[in-house]
């Protein structure tokens, strides 16, 4: 492949790594180019604003989920038909997995891509030092190109002079300045910022602002020219595995505010296994007409509980077609909806299991065996998924005033069992990147195959 690229990274999380990814994806595409988007990690939030500024869709690279032999196909695949692509790292240039020797850290990735790194470093509280550290960033591992730097929160010309003075020595070229910008604020929560699609006009707004703080700070043509530097690599793009021509069932994805965390390649790969994919939004709609499988991914459930209590045909509509048989995926916050409440708000009661907000933080990759044979997955299958969320389920089968529903465990892990399942139902916590396990979703349309007869 010879597509033009870059990585953004930086020496920690805070610097300003999305600001500057998203003003260069928006100020490239101003200037006329076809940009594709990527962010390195399980992150679901970034990717939303890398679409907006890209207008294509987001797309993530993650070793530990998707195994490193497939980032460079992904990363061919999300690039077809750009001129110019942008990844977005992730935390510190060289934190990766922990216990391990960097993997899936950004500057894995932008190794396996033999991609060129520009860093961007916070120059708020420092000023010459600030070359030590990119000094020190350059030398950590040469294997890694850092061909650039952009200095972001500098507070004036003087404070500029004093920081590029320190840079100079290093040799690395500084390829932007940005000053403090208020309007780059996006209001952020419990798990990061605030996805895109919850507000649209202060999102787009925000990359806006982006786009003009890159292009009035930043050497676009010298970004361009370091992308046009990597080089030929060979890897054939990624492609989605199809299935014998069929019947398309329709399989319903949950959107809208509350289920926007999934990846793209989600439902590339049910469309590619025969699936006929229909979003809807589970605040306001009611089931796609004939649904035949039903997938619910991550998101913000719990400040939208009310809400999801008052569609009360969708949540009675749900638990019916279940009962029937219908085939159902959910990750995280779709457990949280196919159990009986979330915080005193009834949900659909798919699972007999409660589901309330904690203070606590569940976050890191795991390692999972399937723990009851489903639809979906045998027992004993292992697999790598990422959990991310601070809400907790108990189960509550004695209710008297609930029907019994048999559950079992969906996975063990090393501290015990997690999420639940009937035969046709699996909820967890766990995110996985079905790049990894394409049979999952042959699977699943095949199960939707068989309900809808």
């Amino acid at each position: 492949m010879v597509i033009p690229r870059v990585v953004v990274a930086a020496p920690s999380s805070g610097a300003g790594k999305t600001t500057v990814a998203v003003g260069l994806m928006a100020a490239l595409r101003r200037a006329g180019l076809v940009v594709a988007g990527f962010k390195v990690g399980p992150d679901y939030i970034d990717p939303g604003f890398h679409a907006l500024a890209t207008g294509r869709p987001g797309r993530n690279l993650d070793p530990m989920l998707s195994g490193e032999e497939r980032i460079a196909p992904l990363f061919a695949h999300g690039s077809a038909g750009a001129d110019l692509a942008v990844v977005e790292g992730v935390m510190g240039l060289y934190d990766g997995t922990l216990g391990t020797d960097g993997f899936s850290s950004t500057a894995h990735v932008a190794k396996l891509l033999q991609a060129p790194v520009i860093l961007v470093v916070d120059a708020s509280a420092a000023g010459r030092s600030v070359g030590a550290v990119v000094q020190g960033f350059v030398a950590y591992d040469t294997e890694v190109r850092i061909v650039g730097v952009i200095l972001n929160k500098v507070g004036s010309d003087r404070h500029e002079a004093e920081v590029r003075a320190g840079v100079a020595p290093t040799g690395v070229p500084v390829l932007g300045v940005l000053r403090r910008d208020t309007r780059l604020t996006v209001p952020s929560r419990h798990l990061g910022l605030i996805p895109a699609t919850e507000q649209q006009t202060q999102a787009r707004d925000a990359v806006a602002a982006a786009a003009e703080l890159v292009h009035q700070g930043v050497d676009l043509q010298a970004v361009a020219a370091a992308a046009h530097a990597a080089p030929q690599q060979q890897a054939t793009p990624w492609n989605p595995p199809t299935t014998v021509p069929g019947r398309r069932p329709v399989i319903a994805v949950a959107g809208g505010p509350v289920f926007s965390f999934h990846y793209t390649e989600t439902t590339e790969l049910l469309t590619a296994a025969g699936a006929e994919v229909v979003t809807f939004d589970p605040l306001v709609d009611k089931l796609p007409e004939a649904t035949a499988g039903l997938y619910l991914g991550g998101g913000f459930p719990e400040l939208h509980a009310e809400s999801l209590a008052a569609n009360v045909g969708l949540r009675e509509q749900v638990a019916t077609a279940v009962t029937d048989g219908l085939p159902v995926i959910a990750e995280c916050a779709g457990l949280l909806y196919l159990c009986r409440e979330l915080d005193g708000h009834e949900m659909t009661g798919v699972l007999p299991a409660t589901a309330t907000m904690t203070p606590r933080l569940t976050l890191g990759y795991r390692t999972a065996v399937a723990a009851t044979t489903t639809a979906f997955f045998d027992e004993g299958r292992r697999v790598r998924g990422h959990e991310f969320h601070r809400t907790a389920i108990t189960l509550d089968t004695n209710r008297g005033d609930r029907p019994p529903v048999d559950v079992r465990p969906a996975w063990h892990l090393p501290g015990g069992v997690e999420g639940l399942t009937r035969p046709h139902v699996h909820a967890s916590y766990l995110h996985l990147h079905w790049t990894a396990t394409p049979d999952v979703p042959a699977r699943f349309v095949a199960a939707a195959r068989e309900y809808a007869g």
